[in-house]
């Protein structure tokens, strides 16, 4: 493989290579989608409903269709806010809208498609980037099968963010800073835990800044991303990254006019917020209090510890720092925010790099044993993912 080929994510070769990856994604998520169908049929109910019409869509399409200033004030004083969604995808269901015969709710569920294809080839060329094909193949499938991948295909913004995470730090991978950048600002349009992504850009240029130092060279003139004048499109990336987030939470503050915390505000009338764990901490100990619910609680403590596990087999494994970074922000700010907790799981999706250390197992055994592996847990996957969206919800 050349150089360029392993910068030039669009080019033919790379897409050919992909291309299992993404014919097994698509096949997955194709199977979860005739799952829900059929499941929601013998419920009498309508499956694309459930995928475009209810829950947080339902909050996108309302501001890409009323713009934002839009609330619901609760019995308990609670006030749901709009403002509480970032913009990204309702701009593109309403640019969506505009361009085609499509309503708000068909052009979110087309931008989640699609947006979960690109977020499957982000990860293929991440993987594939650290750990070679077959692996960068595994995590592709091993993403597509989680047991709340339901969520890919659902008009949310989960699989857009997914898409340009991945790809922003594919190109920190690569050295493309400014594409790096932009695609963080991009991804700080999409949710609040973009600042994820910023900060991985941000500390991945700080070693590259540092490497460059330590052997005793000018900024940009060693390594695969040192070309003459990378030091200032490094810097470049590094101020664009926090564009995207900075600009919506500055822009709420003035609009609520409680200045650059407003939007905190905005989330505390949700009941969202940063306590440390404190709050799942007090629900999973709760659990316990009794013997069915006891279950629930060990099964929430052995996640718990198998997230955990996995992030430091990362970095036994050395996966590059961006990747460490933006897997230990986004999991944390899951497991520490004192949001709903039946969300943590699908607030989880993004943090694909915790899925490496599994990939590369699964990329040991034979196809012929790996093969019925990932289609028994696809096909639990796309069960649960019927059950769980038939349920009471929100996911």
């Amino acid at each position: 493989m050349t150089d360029l080929e392993t910068r030039a994510p669009g080019r033919p070769g790379v897409l050919r290579r992909a291309a299992p990856a993404l014919l097994g994604y698509a096949t997955v998520r194709a199977l979860g989608l005739l799952a829900l169908a059929l499941w929601s049929a013998a419920r009498d109910k309508s499956a694309y409903t459930l995928l475009t019409a209810r829950w947080d869509s339902l909050w996108y399409t309302r501001v890409a269709e009323l713009g934002y200033g839009y609330e619901v004030r609760l019995p308990n004083g609670d006030v749901h806010s709009n403002l509480a969604f970032f913009p990204l995808l309702p701009w593109l269901e309403r640019l969506g809208a505009a361009v085609t015969p499509l309503s708000f709710a068909d052009a979110g569920f087309v931008v989640s498609l699609l947006a979960s294809l690109a977020a499957a080839w982000g990860i293929f060329a991440v993987a594939e980037h650290v750990y070679g094909r077959r692996p960068a193949v595994c995590a592709v499938l091993l993403w597509a099968v989680l047991p709340v991948g339901i969520v890919q295909s659902m008009a949310y913004s989960e699989s857009l963010f997914t898409a340009l995470a991945a790809w922003s730090l594919y190109a920190v991978l690569t050295g493309r800073w400014v594409v790096a950048g932009t695609l963080a600002a991009l991804a700080g349009l999409t949710r609040p835990v973009g600042l994820a992504v910023t900060a991985a850009v941000w500390v991945a240029a700080i070693a590259a800044f540092g490497r460059s130092r330590s052997e005793g060279a000018p900024d940009g003139a060693h390594g695969p991303e040192s070309a003459p004048g990378d030091g200032a499109r490094r810097a470049l990336g590094v101020l664009l990254a926090p564009l995207g987030a900075a600009g919506y939470v500055l822009w709420v503050g003035h609009r609520t006019g409680k200045g650059p915390l407003g939007y905190l505000d905005v989330q505390a009338g949700w009941r969202n917020g940063f306590d440390g764990g404190l709050a799942f901490a007090r629900f999973t100990a709760e659990k316990f209090t009794s013997f069915p619910s006891a279950l629930a609680g060990v099964g929430l403590v052995v996640g718990v510890a198998l997230l955990v596990r996995l992030y430091v087999a990362c970095v036994r494994q050395r996966q590059p720092l961006a990747l460490l970074v933006y897997a230990g922000i986004v999991t944390l700010l899951a497991l520490c925010a004192s949001s709903y907790f039946g969300s943590k799981p699908r607030l989880l999706l993004p943090a694909f790099p915790l899925l490496l250390p599994l990939a590369l197992a699964l990329a040991r055994l034979r196809t012929s044993r790996s093969a019925p592996v990932v289609g028994a847990v696809a096909v639990a996957s796309a069960v649960y993912g019927a059950f769980w969206l038939n349920g009471s919800g929100p996911p």
